[in-house]
């Protein structure tokens, strides 16, 4: 989980002292607000987190090799958000989403803490880039998610001054 608290602290830090109605404003029609990049982020985290529940649970033991996840920052390959990670167009509150964050943070930092290694890594699900994942590697892959999408948000502030 360590580069998911630090990628957590830097997107903590990215939005600090943003004003709701800042959060809020989309830079243009087609692209999302930091408030919708914010949902995104804790529905694929928390996406991800009951998914890997589920597969530890009930999925079959189908080992995957491990794929290079820290590309998943590179921002010049865009990849279509999957439906259950779409934000919505409603006003929220950096409050109500920080919440949201610790909540799908702190579910998966507990699947991170309790879940065996051995289980981890020989049960797997698809991801639409790198093909199957086993559940150890997803695990990271949502701190670089969110590392990419801090990049995104930069770039939306620099767009809104």
């Amino acid at each position: 989980m360590k580069i998911n608290d630090e990628a957590r602290e830097k997107l903590l830090n990215a939005v600090e002292g943003l004003t709701d109605e800042e959060l809020n404003r989309k830079p243009s029609g087609d692209r999302w607000s930091i408030r919708q990049i914010l949902e995104h982020l804790y529905l694929m985290e928390g996406g991800i987190a009951k998914t890997i529940q589920h597969q530890l649970a009930k999925g079959e033991a189908h080992k995957a090799p491990d794929k290079p996840i820290e590309r998943t920052v590179d921002r010049s390959v865009k990849v279509e958000a999957p439906d259950f990670a779409r934000p919505a167009n409603d006003f929220v509150t950096l409050h109500e989403l920080k919440e949201k964050l610790t909540q799908t943070h702190g579910l998966l930092s507990k699947i991170a803490e309790t879940a065996p290694d051995e289980l981890l890594e020989v049960k797997s699900f698809p991801h639409p880039v790198f093909g199957d994942m086993n559940l150890k590697q997803w695990i990271p892959f949502v701190g670089y998610h969110e590392l990419r999408h801090i990049n995104q948000i930069q770039e939306v502030k620099e767009a809104l001054k």
